[in-house]
């Protein structure tokens, strides 16, 4: 059997440390890769993991899993893909980061692969897939981790909860239900929701704002029956470059905690032009962070009255 091994490799403006870390962390790609909208631990087990990933590929959302060995130490991440699509017979590799300096590293892509019944046709066109692949995906890398390193300083998260004397499955149905909002919020002028793949949710909403003008909002969502629904923003306002969340429910002695997560990063950009001469990043965090929790809250309160009318 022939097993091709290729290298790419690129150099970024960001601590190896940091760049292992984003990484290595799953809940980070949301934020370094646009087409993630969200990754799951399946298992975890000292250095070795399973993940599972919910991602956009040419404008449809699909999912996958992977498993990966972790090395903090040399700075490595093996990973393997569990099921291959002909004409791959076997594919993986290693990411390894290398400091250059306080602030710069490089990073190198290794791939090994195989094709079915080692068809030298079939390899070439893997060759060709894992190249253009590659070297699109360590660019992409470049520069989302520079921009995510470099906006630390400006990404915060925060919850909301509100406590509800029902149960988790009839809350996490309104959440679920979102083709029902326009009827249910009266911040929700019109929605459209699609489920082509189930738990795999396109939804598009217009909200209407205090001073009553309407914006248009896209997420994806992916739901995870009566515990979670994790989401990503694809069309953002101009004071954010990110905005994921989730919303989880969990029962308690008291009834269910229904909590509402919201991680966003700061356009820095546009934050006088929106909040007038003068305004700095605290003030457009609180403006954000309030904005989003109104929301939050406004839609968990509704959803505790549509549970507890239920009991």
């Amino acid at each position: 059997m022939t097993t091709r091994e290729v290298e790419h490799e690129i150099t970024i403006a960001a601590p190896a440390p940091a760049v292992y870390r984003l990484l290595a962390e799953v809940t980070n790609w949301p934020r370094i890769f646009p087409p993630t909208i969200h990754v799951d631990r399946v298992e975890h087990d000292g250095s070795q993991e399973r993940i599972r990933i919910w991602a956009t590929a040419n404008g449809e959302a699909k999912n996958w899993t992977s498993r990966r060995e972790l090395d903090p130490e040399a700075l490595r991440i093996t990973f393997r893909q569990e099921v291959t699509a002909p004409p791959v017979a076997a594919m993986g590799g290693t990411w390894i980061i290398e400091p250059l300096g306080e602030n710069e590293s490089r990073v190198r892509l290794l791939h090994d692969y195989r094709a079915v019944d080692d068809d030298p046709h079939d390899l070439l066109w893997i060759d060709e897939a894992v190249d253009k692949n590659s070297r699109s995906e360590l660019a992409a890398l470049k520069k989302n981790v520079e921009f995510a390193h470099a906006a630390e300083e400006v990404t915060f998260s925060f919850e909301d909860t509100v406590h509800v004397d029902g149960s988790a499955k009839d809350v996490y149905a309104f959440i679920n239900e979102a083709n029902l909002w326009s009827e249910r919020l009266p911040h929700v002028a019109t929605v459209r929701l699609e489920e082509d793949t189930v738990g795999l949710q396109t939804l598009e909403m217009d909200t209407r704002a205090k001073d009553g003008s309407v914006h248009t909002t896209k997420s994806y969502r992916v739901t995870f029956p009566h515990q979670r629904i994790a989401y990503k923003q694809v069309t953002l306002p101009a004071l954010m470059t990110l905005h994921t969340g989730h919303w989880t429910f969990e029962d308690t002695d008291q009834g269910v905690a229904a909590t509402s997560q919201h991680t966003v990063t700061l356009n820095t950009d546009n934050i006088e032009s929106i909040l007038g001469c003068g305004a700095t990043v605290a003030d457009a965090r609180e403006y954000v962070h309030t904005a989003l929790s109104t929301n939050s809250r406004a839609t968990l309160t509704h959803a505790k009255a549509f549970a507890e009318n239920r009991r």
